[in-house]
C-alpha cells in the first residue's frame, strides 16, 4: 500500500469519533477551568486527506452556543494541545498507527498554527508523517 492509498475509507466519521471521543472537550475544560461548562468550543477530529508521506487531520474547534470562540485565545492552543494529557496527541497518533496495521508506520507528527475557518469555527492542523 502506498502511504496515500485507502485512507478515505479507513478514517470514517465513526472511526474519528472513536479516536477522539466527543466527551474529550468537556474533560479538557473540566481540567482547565474546573467546569466543563466554561468551555467556549467543542473539539472534533476531521480527516483532511493525504499528501506524499503524511496523513492530514484537523482538530476542529466549534463554538458552543452562547460562547465566543474568538475570545478564547485559540491561537496558543497548538502548544497546549501538543502536551496536554487529555488531548493526548501522542496517544492519538499511536492509535492511528495501530489502525494502519503495519502497512505503514506513523513516525512523527506536528501541529500547525490555528486557522480561522469562520467566525465560529477554528481548526488546528495535525500532520502525521508516515514511513513504509
Amino acid at each position: 500500500m502506498k502511504p496515500t492509498e485507502g485512507f478515505d475509507t479507513l478514517f470514517t466519521p465513526e472511526v474519528l469519533r472513536k479516536l477522539f471521543p466527543e466527551d474529550r472537550s468537556d474533560r479538557f475544560f473540566d481540567a482547565l477551568y474546573g467546569d466543563a461548562e466554561e468551555g467556549a468550543y467543542d473539539i472534533c477530529l476531521v480527516y483532511s486527506g493525504t499528501r506524499k508521506n503524511r496523513l492530514e487531520f484537523m482538530l476542529r474547534l466549534i463554538q458552543r452556543p452562547g460562547k465566543c470562540i474568538s475570545c478564547s485565545l485559540t491561537y496558543g492552543l497548538p502548544e497546549v494541545f501538543s502536551r496536554h494529557p487529555i488531548i493526548d496527541i501522542k496517544g492519538l497518533v499511536q492509535n492511528i498507527d495501530a489502525l494502519l496495521d503495519g502497512k505503514v508506520r506513523c513516525v512523527d507528527w506536528r501541529l500547525g498554527s490555528t486557522r480561522e475557518i469562520s467566525n465560529n469555527i477554528h481548526a488546528i492542523p495535525l500532520e502525521i508523517f508516515l514511513e513504509s
